[in-house]
């Protein structure tokens, strides 16, 4: 059995265009409603993101600014 590779952490922030983005929300969604695995690769990284991943949404308010985040987890090595 091959041993597993241990990934550096990391927290990057990637933009896209509108165009893009929503590429992306589309494939996402098609991938979350049929419970199949969603493939990404974000700045030269591959992501795969498992079917029975949870899902949430997060609104932070600061003085200057708010934001909306669409958050996926699921546990490191699935």
């Amino acid at each position: 059995m091959p041993a597993r590779v241990k990934k550096a952490k990391r927290d990057i922030e990637k933009r896209y265009s509108l165009n893009q983005f929503i590429e992306k929300l589309r494939r996402l969604a098609d991938c979350l409603e049929q419970g199949q695995r969603f493939r990404i690769q974000i700045d030269g990284e591959r992501i795969t993101v498992p079917g029975v991943a949870a899902v949430n949404i997060e609104h932070e308010r600061g003085k200057r600014e708010e934001e909306i985040e669409f958050q996926i987890k699921w546990p490191a090595g699935k």
